[in-house]
């Protein structure tokens, strides 16, 4: 099958939505379908996300997709983000009766409200609700998101799992070479690991009781400030591949304060190297963490923390072992609304017409 992927979130971009959507495309790949995204970095003239420079909005891109679109002839397409390319490829699939699905990647309107409080997150809501309906299937990732997308009125809502890379993320990588990336602080060691922004809720991790030493590990536009606040925190930076592992698998746990994901790759990158998770009764740690012998979930982050300590590294590495990319990958070609054969012959070939004509 041809697929097209649109997407404001894309390589060199580090975070869940992009490994989630680089992966799902390279398993496809791999499963012989072809796929095109369509990606910020393909020439558009762009400008950096307000509060998040690293995502590029495409400015101007509509009659650039609409070749792209006719050039590919999509058997199916996915939009995966509500950013200026992805509202432009929705466009296009309602002015030429096109079917598309979507997928929700991030609580946006939270996100939004964390920034700017001005603006309510019932403005958000009613954004995405009217971005995500317009398509015929959305895909999110846990039950307790479906849930409460429902509640707020969304519709053709189904899911859409996801996956860990169980050969970076191994729990091999502890103490290898005899020594520990946290070498000289006093254990244990919990970790944060992610961007360091005000939406993933950090601080309410930093301000806990708690044994041993705090560390934050990633980039993000809260950092200097976090580091004149908690002088006593080890901030470590960016950090990606085999030395992300590492600081994975060298710690004893592994905090998620956030409440703005809806799943949070982390927790399974963390419990696939052995690490057990602490997090809050939220989206995403709440439909992965009960039950898993991997972690803990509690209203209360220091008694979530200190519960996880407890927790056998062996059952956090089973239980991660559960999630792999292709079958989210699977899962994912499952959900597309592909045109029927015939019609989308007709289709493309009436558009080219068109086109010669004009």
């Amino acid at each position: 099958m041809r697929i097209l992927l649109v997407t404001d979130a894309w390589e060199p971009q580090v975070n869940g939505v992009v490994r989630t959507l680089s992966r799902t495309v390279e398993e496809c790949r791999a499963m012989g379908h072809e796929v095109e995204v369509i990606h910020p970095g393909l020439g558009f003239k762009t400008f950096p996300l307000p509060t998040y420079p690293e995502i590029k909005m495409a400015v101007g891109a509509r009659k650039d997709l609409e070749a792209r679109f006719k050039a590919f002839e999509p058997e199916a397409i996915h939009i995966a983000t509500e950013g200026s390319l992805g509202q432009a490829a929705r466009a296009i699939c309602l002015k030429w009766k096109l079917p598309f699905t979507t997928s929700y990647h991030t609580k946006f309107p939270e996100y939004v409200n964390a920034r700017l409080p001005f603006i309510p997150i019932s403005a958000g809501y009613w954004f995405m609700r009217r971005f995500h309906n317009s398509g015929n299937r959305l895909m999110v990732a846990t039950p307790s998101m479906r849930d409460m997308l429902t509640e707020r009125g969304f519709n053709n809502i189904t899911p859409w799992a996801r996956g860990v890379d169980t050969e970076l993320f191994h729990p091999d990588k502890r103490h290898m070479g005899g020594e520990s990336v946290y070498e000289g602080l006093q254990g244990p060691i919990f970790v944060y690991i992610g961007r360091v922004a005000v939406e993933k809720n950090i601080e309410s991790f930093l301000d806990l009781d708690l044994p041993g030493t705090k560390v934050i590990v990633g980039p993000g536009p809260q950092l200097e400030e976090l580091k004149k606040k908690y002088p006593e925190v080890v901030f470590t930076g960016n950090k990606s591949g085999d030395e992300l592992a590492r600081h994975f698998a060298d710690a004893d746990v592994m905090v998620f304060p956030s409440f703005t994901d809806t799943f949070g790759l982390v927790i399974l990158e963390s419990m696939a190297t052995g690490t057990p998770v602490a997090a809050y009764v939220a989206n995403g740690p709440k439909d992965i963490i009960p039950g898993s012998k991997a972690g803990s979930v509690n209203d209360d982050l220091k008694t979530a923390c200190l519960e996880a300590l407890e927790m056998k590294r062996e059952d956090c590495r089973a239980y991660a072992e559960k999630y792999s990319w292709r079958s989210c990958a699977e899962e994912f070609v499952q959900n597309l609304k592909p045109q029927p054969r015939p019609e989308r012959r007709r289709f493309w070939r009436r558009l080219r017409r068109l086109g010669r004509r004009g």
